[in-house]
């Protein structure tokens, strides 16, 4: 598979009235096309903060972020749906195309499309209060498809729904993005969900974060999350990624 995007030596400094806080240091990862990529870490180790960078919503201290592709583009997902109440399934599917000024007729069949593809084309006149956790989640990722990114960053993106929901949802995302052909970096504290749904597990350090390992998930009849939760080698992988984190340090 040909690098998609290059982070090299990537560092974060932030100045408080205490002095320099470190929040990253000396990240270096290198993204494939087609790659799901899992960034597990303690709490407030700088996962997000990393998304952040990527995402261009925070400026980066140190270091290089290499795209290598002509109009890059990254969709970014949030911890919660963020619907807006007052528009229909089908405006708030089109959203992200509005504010980049690129809701176009074909765009808006492509958004329809997935809409109907993804089983929510009868939800399409209505409004998110009218919609389960997981159909309000699977919008929210149709709305971040809408825009045709090249890498999608997803930040906690099941962290508000109930166990139940978000194995069920975790399963309709992953398919999703693995018949669009996306790549993936997603952020995420539980252990089973980077396992079960990535191709490589980055571990990272307490703050300032550096990178402790990379796992390469290899499993036995790899398939969707859920069965892969029951493949032999899936215990394996967590207790060596949990004995990785700085938990109790």
């Amino acid at each position: 598979m040909n690098s998609l995007l290059e982070i090299k030596d990537l560092e974060k400094t932030y100045c408080t009235k205490e002095g320099e806080v470190k929040a990253i240091e000396n990240i270096t990862l290198d993204i494939k096309e087609g790659e799901f990529i899992a960034i597990v870490g303690s709490s407030g180790c700088g996962k997000s903060t990393l998304l952040s960078i990527l995402a261009n919503l925070e400026s980066k201290t140190k270091g290089s972020i290499k795209f290598n592709k002509d109009d890059f583009t990254i969709g970014y997902m949030l911890q919660d749906d963020s619907l807006f109440d007052w528009l229909t399934i089908l405006d708030n599917a089109l959203l992200g195309l509005e504010i980049k000024g690129k809701k176009t007729k074909e765009n808006i069949i492509y958004v329809k499309n997935l809409l109907k593809t993804y089983d929510l084309d009868s939800f399409k006149d209505k409004y998110p209060k009218e919609l389960s956790g997981g159909m309000k989640q699977r919008v929210a990722l149709i709305r971040t498809l809408a825009i045709h990114p090249d890498v999608l960053l997803l930040d906690e993106p099941f962290s508000a729904l109930d166990y139940q929901t978000r194995l069920a949802v975790s399963d309709d995302v992953y398919k999703i993005i693995k018949k669009e052909k996306k790549t993936v970096i997603m952020v995420t504290h539980d252990l089973a969900e980077a396992i079960s749904l990535a191709d490589k597990v980055v571990v990272l350090s307490k703050r300032p974060c550096r990178i402790k390992n990379i796992y390469d998930i290899n499993l036995t009849n790899k398939s969707n999350p859920i069965e892969n939760r029951k493949a032999k080698e899936f215990s394996s992988y967590y207790e060596k990624i949990w004995k990785d984190l700085d938990v109790f340090i």
